[in-house]
This record gives C-alpha cells, sequence and structure tokens, in this order.
C-alpha cells in the first residue's frame, strides 16, 4: 500500500514538473511584444485610409498650412515679384477642396483658365501701350467679362470665370506693365503646381468617404432590418433619428460620386447604379419598420422569416469588404463579396396559392433580397477600382 502511495506521488510529481516546464518552456519563447516607436504608430496612424477619412478636416488644414508655407518661400524668399498672387491661386485652388479628385480637376480647369485669361490680359496690355486708347481697352474688357459670364453659369462655368479673373489680374485696367503681366503669370502657375504637389501628400481620396459612409449605411441597414423582421419594439423617434442618417448619408454619397468616378476611373453610370439600390433599400425598409400597422408588421415577420438571417449576413459582409477592403489579404473583399455565402433562394412555388394578404410582403421580401443581391454584384465587378488598397499593391507587385 506504502509503495503504491510512494508511486502514486512519484508520478504526480513528474506530472507536475512536466507541467512546470512546458510551462516554462512556453513562457520562454512567449516574449513580450514589442511596442511599436511613437514615430512608427504615427506613421501608421498617416497612412491608415480610416485615420485619414476620420481626421481629413486637420490633416487638410496641416496641408494647407505648409502648402502655404512653401508658397510664401518659393516667392518671397527668393523675391519673386507679385508673390502673393501664388498664395491667392493656392487657396483658390486647394482651399476649399479636400478629396484628390477634385483638386486635380480644379487644377486642371485653373491652370485652362490662367492660360487663357494671362493670353488676353497680355493682349490688352499691348492693345493699350500701343493705342494708348483707353476706352478700347475698358470696352475689350467688358466684353470679355460679359462672353465669360455668359458661359460661366453653365456646368462647366469655372474655366471662363478664372479667364476673366486672371485678366484682370494680369492686366489691371489695361495699364499694367508686360513685365508686371509676365510675373503674375508665373506666380499663378507657380500656386497650381504646389497645390497639386500637396494634394499627392498624404491624399484624402474622395473613394475611402464613398466606400466608408456606404459601409455604414449597410450595417446600419442591417441592425434595422433585424429589428422590423423580429418584432423588436423601436419608438418613433428613434425611427426617425435612424432614418434621418442614413438619408443624410445618402445624399453625402451623391455629392462624392463625380470625385469618386475620376479617382477610380468608373463610370459615373456606375456609381449611379449602386446609389438608385442604396436608395431602393432605404425606401424598402423604410415601408417595412415605419409605413405599416401592427398587422401589416406581423405578415411582413411571416414573410421575411425564412431569409431574414441570410440578407443581414449578406448586408454585413458587404459592408465589411467595404469598410476593410484588402490591404493585408488583397482578395478579402472580392471573396466577401462573392455569392459563396448565397442569399437564401426564393421561394418555390407554394403548394396553396398565397392568401391575398401575403402577397405583398412576400413581394417585398423578394424584392429586398434582390436589391440586396443586385447591389453585391456591383459592387464585386467595379472591386478592382474602388477597392484602392488592392490596386496599389498589384501596381507595386
Amino acid at each position: 500500500m506504502a509503495s503504491s502511495d510512494h508511486d502514486t506521488e512519484t508520478a504526480s510529481s513528474a506530472a507536475t514538473g512536466a507541467a512546470s516546464r512546458t510551462g516554462a518552456h512556453a513562457a520562454a519563447h512567449r516574449q513580450p511584444r514589442r511596442r511599436r516607436s511613437r514615430v512608427a504608430r504615427v506613421w501608421r496612424a498617416l497612412t491608415s485610409p480610416f485615420y485619414r477619412y476620420r481626421n481629413a478636416g486637420t490633416i487638410h488644414g496641416v496641408r494647407v498650412a505648409l502648402a502655404m508655407l512653401v508658397s510664401i518661400l518659393a516667392t518671397t524668399g527668393i523675391d519673386i515679384p507679385h508673390g502673393i498672387w501664388a498664395s491667392v491661386t493656392l487657396l483658390v485652388v486647394i482651399g476649399g477642396l479636400q478629396h484628390h479628385g477634385n483638386i486635380r480637376k480644379k487644377a486642371a480647369e485653373r491652370a485652362l483658365g490662367t492660360v487663357l485669361g494671362a493670353l488676353i490680359g497680355l493682349t490688352l496690355i499691348v492693345v493699350q501701350a500701343v493705342t494708348g486708347f483707353t476706352w478700347l481697352t475698358y470696352s475689350l474688357m467688358a466684353i470679355v467679362a460679359g462672353v465669360c459670364s455668359y458661359y460661366a453659369i453653365g456646368k462647366e462655368g469655372y474655366v471662363p470665370l478664372l479667364t476673366a479673373i486672371t485678366m484682370c489680374i494680369v492686366a489691371g485696367h489695361g495699364d499694367n506693365l508686360i513685365d508686371t503681366g509676365l510675373w503674375r503669370t508665373l506666380n499663378v502657375m507657380i500656386g497650381i503646381v504646389i497645390a497639386l504637389a500637396f494634394s499627392f501628400a498624404l491624399p484624402l481620396h474622395a473613394t475611402y468617404s464613398w466606400r466608408y459612409r456606404l459601409a455604414d449605411n449597410l450595417r446600419e441597414i442591417a441592425r434595422v432590418y433585424a429589428q422590423a423582421v423580429s418584432g423588436a419594439h423601436v419608438s418613433t423617434d428613434e425611427q426617425v433619428e435612424t432614418f434621418r442618417r442614413l438619408n443624410a448619408r445618402l445624399v453625402q454619397l451623391r455629392g462624392l460620386m463625380p470625385s469618386v468616378a475620376k479617382e477610380i476611373d468608373v463610370p459615373l453610370a456606375r456609381l449611379e447604379q449602386v446609389q438608385r439600390l442604396h436608395r431602393s433599400l432605404l425606401s424598402s425598409l423604410e415601408m417595412m419598420s415605419t409605413g405599416l400597422g401592427n398587422y401589416e408588421q406581423q405578415l411582413v415577420r411571416v414573410a421575411f422569416a425564412g431569409s431574414s438571417a441570410g440578407v443581414r449576413d449578406a448586408l454585413l459582409a458587404t459592408a465589411r469588404a467595404l469598410r476593410f477592403g484588402g490591404t493585408r489579404h488583397p482578395e478579402a473583399a472580392a471573396r466577401a463579396l462573392r455569392p459563396g455565402a448565397k442569399l437564401p433562394e426564393e421561394p418555390g412555388p407554394a403548394v396553396a396559392p398565397l392568401a391575398p394578404q401575403m402577397q405583398g410582403p412576400y413581394w417585398l421580401e423578394q424584392r429586398f433580397e434582390e436589391q440586396v443581391g443586385q447591389l453585391r454584384a456591383l459592387l464585386l465587378e467595379t472591386e478592382p477600382r474602388w477597392n484602392i488598397e488592392r490596386a496599389h499593391l498589384h501596381r507595386m507587385v
């Protein structure tokens, strides 16, 4: 008996020793995680698309301040005459525009308007110097201003407006010297170049804002959808506030679309299709949650019972694909949008005809599923474009 107890104790001690050695071995290999240096953390934050999106205002302000300092040093610092016009041009091009696509467009328009305005201004200076007839110069300036203003009220009105403004900057009232006009033209071009250079420094892509806001809306749509089909009680005030947020983001996305189309080279019509499907989802969701009485909402819950989990998962997967892109895993966004985790199949023919009161709810359920599927397919088709991180990675490889 004593021998047995001794053997048991020996075995227990051996097991304890083995466990302690295993623990010590694991602890030796479990080295403390190295903390990133402050510089590394700041650099990672600055290069993070989501960080730049969340702090776009601050980054834009710092960027414009640095650009203004460079403009001053590049003109006044080396004594270029009339250097203030470089700073004025810089603010006109980049001051009120934070997104990369907008800045490039405005800079191109500014350059074209500047060249045209400078040529007209220099011509007026020559006319005034040769003829000495002040009223002829005034009349020509008035005609140019009238023609430019006629076209400035159109869709592409920035170029003619800048043409008229630059004409006045270069020529004055026709009494500027030719060298003054040339210096002012040079300063305007310097301002454009500096603005463009700083637009490429930590670029604030409109595509990021478009993706993250669309992802936020899809995530919130999934939440409201789950509430609607589960019968959760939501107060009227909360519903109103929720749809106010959803519609506000929808309007913001509309304003971003032209810049996004330029940045990722996707036809505006494609983005318009995404916007239309997004708007349709909101309309259907509002009908489900706020536009029906208690009895109709019960019918909707019955109609959506078999598909609600799949539709909600599809909405959340789409939001994740937009939010996280493919920086670490290049194919992650596309994989999340592929119909691998398929939406539930549309219900087959019923054994018995649908009751009249169920036809509307089933139709709404099928349309909602169909719209979610169409949105996912469209985003998958354009994913190589809007997934900027993956596109950059492919270019580096």
